[in-house]
């Protein structure tokens, strides 16, 4: 986790001195996010891709949906928090009882009881509660392994890396906590297997598509943060699927047309 860390604190630093001229206004970072996307691509294909196709393979849905679901019931803990610091307490309490209700009834989240019980799934990131006082607007950055996020995004995400208080509670060993950061990689790749298969197939240019459907995506997660009431929350970008990763009214130019919703300087 610690090498994580390092990683997105070291990619946000280089960053900030990268800026440039680019084709698209969001993404002023575009030759160092290429670099990136490229060293991340390669890395993909050579080790994550075959590992989460290993993964799907050899491990039964249920038990694949049960290890999405443990982590997902972790999400929501900080989602509740995050809800706390972004003063909405409707959303707030609907986390805090997700949360109550997979972790007793759902076995520490292995069984998702709280959708089916109507409980929105907000997902509320600390990138969602920085937006929410004010930094609505961040430039695209791509980072190492981790992949698509914004400067705003990705100094949530290094902040979230470092704070991680399950590591001190439920994975005080290290090992067990590098198994578990590795579990949840490979997890979550292995949802994504079909995505980026169709996102390959479908783009001339795989880095403008990727870039400009999660800009787009993220744009709508964030009017979606503001709501006061859970159920107009956007699901979260890991919880889209192909279709949902650009809106039929408004798609990206290097996104086919016809594909429907699902992954300035810097700030």
């Amino acid at each position: 986790m610690k090498a994580a860390q390092i990683a997105v604190l070291s990619t946000l630093l280089l960053a900030t001195g990268c800026a440039t001229h680019p084709s698209n206004p969001q993404d002023p970072l575009e030759p160092f996010n290429r670099s990136i996307y490229t060293f991340n691509d390669k890395l993909d294909r050579a080790v994550a891709k075959p590992v989460a196709k290993a993964y799907r393979q050899v491990t039964p849905q249920p038990v694949r949906t049960g290890v999405n679901n443990f982590f997902d019931n972790l999400l929501d803990a900080y989602s509740f928090v995050n809800d706390v610091l972004s003063v909405q307490p409707v959303k707030a309490m609907n986390d805090l009882m997700r949360v109550a209700v997979n972790t007793t009834f759902g076995v520490f989240g292995l069984v998702d009881f709280a959708t089916p019980m109507g409980l929105q799934n907000n997902k509320t990131t600390l990138g969602d509660t920085l937006a929410r006082w004010g930094w609505k607007d961040s430039s695209y950055l791509v980072l190492p392994v981790l992949g698509p996020s914004t400067v705003r995004d990705g100094l949530g995400t290094a902040t979230t890396l470092y704070v991680g208080p399950e590591r001190r509670i439920l994975f005080k060993d290290p090992a067990t906590a590098n198994t578990a950061a590795g579990l949840l990689f490979v997890s979550k790749r292995e949802r994504l297997l079909d995505v980026t298969d169709a996102v390959d197939e479908a783009a001339i240019d795989p880095y403008s598509y990727t870039r400009d459907a999660f800009l787009q995506l993220r744009a709508a997660q964030i009017r979606g943060s503001q709501a006061s009431a859970p159920a107009a929350a956007t699901p979260a970008a890991d919880d889209m699927d192909i279709d949902q990763l650009v809106a039929p009214d408004a798609a990206p130019s290097s996104a086919p047309a016809s594909v429907k919703p699902d992954a300035s300087a810097p700030r």
